[in-house]
């Protein structure tokens, strides 16, 4: 029932518009409640004329019908006939029979439940709304070395903003100054305050803002510490992810989920055959030994009852209030067919790199042989591959500086990479060589069998190794990993307890690294040396064999993956514009440990659906045959079609409290 899932513009006109501003609606719906209960009175208690006891019930009328005729007349014009128009004919139908205190109770009470149900929804609506209050409204701007305060829509691509202790950011950007701690809850659903610094050199700046680290970048709306930092703009306001992220949200209603579709389906033959119904029953008494006002009485009241109104609201509002609810734990879920897939899940691939391991290589092992001290050792090393630029050399110096505080002092000199081998070095003016055993051999440095198999082992786990010699034998071993991440193992672990049942690594890393990978954190299998076309590949041959899959990887190099597979769920999409345009759940944050919460979420919106749906379809299996037969008055029949409607709603809105536990 499309007047209970209204455009913006309709709902504008609902709830902004009439002479009591927003709550027009709600006060209108009140006065029709004041004219029927006087008019009651007027005709229980005094004997004026009908007359008097009429205009009550007109004015009563007026009141009630005022925004249904406005929404009706919409509909028509696009030539559609809901509830709407339904009421408004069983309204017309009572007062055409004389009818008019049943006609003004109809229109009094399916005014008041629109009225409380467009209240009732507009609290999932404002919770989505309120993101749109984070961005605030001034910037501090450097300008010709002074400082101006402008509004956030004249911010230009590289001005340069002074974020002061404790207050909101401005605009998306990298920190160019200082150094603070961003609470970033409103963008990632992160409850710690995340570490921020300026950005080394603004020369080497990457061009692409998703290219920058995450301790340089601030977003618009998070909040500043307590220091001052200074920021370069490097999004305009309209294109800051939380303009992007309010923008997507409130797409999502046109986003229909499957139950929402199936129900519209169920709608477009059930009011014909309610209409069709209606009209036989107005000609009853050529059957049945009744008047013919009774026969239109008994018309109206069942065209009341047989109003689907609450199975027309059960599913909007229970999606509505699931994505309210998952926007304000930094997970973005982009319509209701993505909240419906997620809750029927049973099997998850993920991609390995920066999804279940931190995505950055970590020093593992770091081992002196042949009796060569450690310390020496580990100077040595970091005095030679503090010297290096390859992103192995940067991780293992970056590593011995912060695991055993050990820092270089330019004892080391001469460094050259052998292509394919390794480098080498001179350090206290004696030959280094950092390098696998093809660079050893090749020196002449021998490398014993159990060294050799110690090797192997690490090779097999997945660890990259490196033999390191000095003055022509060799005297360490060093191996580097991607690492799981720390929330991993634990996250899996819930996923089994929520019943996913396969959880499948795809990475274009090797076999045996994947193996590893698996083995430490609890996946069920692991599929290496896969190219983007071989994930696509490997997700449709689960999707065969399990029909429903998700993928979850960084939203960039997985897409095609994700586009393949029932849900593609992004990791860390806050800093990245292609996540969150590519995939059907965005993580905001870089946490893997929401999963369980968005799954739980999406099982829990699919159980109050079904909720809703049986309290919706059940009212109306109740009330047609009861006013069918003649149990029920207008009256009930009304009170019971928007007490369904009320409750469905209610029982919606449960969900912006969920958590997972």
């Amino acid at each position: 029932m499309s007047n209970h899932t209204h455009s913006e513009n309709e709902a504008h006109a609902h709830e902004h518009g009439g002479v009591f501003g927003e709550k027009t609606e709600l006060y209108f719906s009140i006065l029709s409640g004041l004219f029927f209960f006087i008019g009651i009175l007027l005709e229980k208690l005094t004997n004026l004329p009908n007359t008097y006891l009429i205009i009550s019930f007109i004015i009563a009328f007026f009141f009630g019908g005022y925004f249904t005729t406005i929404e009706a007349i919409g509909k028509i014009k696009k030539g559609e006939f809901e509830i709407d128009f339904l009421m408004l004919v069983a309204a017309i139908g009572a007062a055409y029979i004389g009818k008019w205190e049943e006609g003004a109770l109809l229109l009094f009470l399916f005014s008041l439940g629109h009225a409380l149900e467009h209240y009732a929804m507009n609290k999932a609506k404002k919770s989505i709304e309120s993101l749109g209050e984070l961005s605030p409204k001034k910037a501090l701007v450097k300008r010709n070395n002074t400082t101006v305060e402008v509004a956030v829509e004249e911010l230009k691509i590289n001005d340069v903003i002074i974020i002061k202790p404790n207050t909101k950011i401005a605009a998306d950007g990298v920190v160019i100054k200082g150094k603070s701690s961003i609470n970033q809850a409103s963008i990632t659903g992160e409850s710690m305050p995340v570490d921020k610094e300026a950005y080394s050199s603004l020369e080497a700046l990457p061009k692409h803002f998703n290219e920058i680290e995450e301790k340089n970048v601030v977003y618009t709306g998070t909040i500043n510490g307590d220091n001052v930092i200074e920021v370069k703009v490097l999004k305009l306001n309209e294109d800051s992810t939380i303009s992007r992220l309010i923008k997507m949200v409130s797409e999502v209603e046109t986003k229909k989920s499957p139950t929402q579709l199936l129900t519209k389906k169920f709608e477009k033959w059930f009011v014909p055959f309610v209409i069709i119904l209606v009209f036989v029953l107005c000609f009853a008494y050529l059957i049945l030994d009744e008047t013919v006002n009774e026969s239109l009485y008994r018309a109206i009241t069942v065209l009341v009852a047989a109003s689907p109104c609450a199975l027309a609201i059960s599913t909007p509002s229970a999606v509505l209030s699931g994505i309210a609810r998952a926007a304000n734990r930094g997970v973005l879920i982009k319509g209701g067919r993505a909240l419906e897939d997620l809750g029927s899940l049973t099997t998850i691939a993920f991609d390995k790199t920066g999804t279940l391991t931190e995505g950055k290589p970590r020093l593992t092992n770091a081992i002196a042989l042949n009796n060569f001290e450690e310390k020496e050792f580990l100077k040595l090393v970091v005095e030679v591959e503090s010297l290096s630029n390859h992103p192995l050399a940067k991780a293992i110096s970056k590593d011995i500086k912060e695991q055993y505080a050990i820092q270089p002092s330019n004892e080391a000199s001469n460094i050259s990479a052998v292509q394919g081998r390794g480098v080498s070095a001179d350090y206290k003016k004696t030959k280094v060589f950092i390098g696998n055993e093809k660079l050893l051999e090749e020196n002449q440095i021998i490398i014993s069998q159990e060294v050799k198999k110690q090797v192997k082992n690490l090779l097999a786990e997945g660890h990259t190794t490196m033999l390191v010699a000095f003055d022509n034998r060799l005297i360490g071993l060093l191996s580097v990993m991607d690492v799981p991440r720390e929330s991993a193992k634990d996250t899996l672990i819930k996923l089994k307890k929520i019943g996913i049942k396969r959880m499948v690594m795809l990475t274009g890393d090797h076999q045996n690294v994947g193996d590893s990978i698996a083995k430490q954190i609890g996946l069920t299998e692991a599929k290496g040396n896969l190219l983007p076309e071989d994930k696509v590949a490997a997700i449709q041959q689960l999707k065969e064999a399990e029909t429903r899959i998700a993928m979850v990887g960084d939203g960039v190099n997985d897409a095609p993956a994700m586009a393949n597979s029932t849900v593609g769920i992004a990791m860390g999409a806050a800093g990245s514009d292609v996540a969150l345009e590519t995939a059907d759940v965005a993580l905001l944050s870089d946490k893997i440990e929401n999963l369980p919460f968005v799954i739980g979420l999406s099982r829990k919106s699919k159980s109050i659906i079904k909720q809703n749906l049986w309290i919706s379809l059940g009212v109306v299996a109740i009330l047609i045959p009861t006013t069918l037969f003649g149990f029920a008055s207008i009256g009930l029949a009304v009170l019971m079609h928007e007490g369904s409607t009320l409750i469905v709603v209610l029982n919606a809105l449960r969900l912006l409290k969920y958590n997972e536990n």
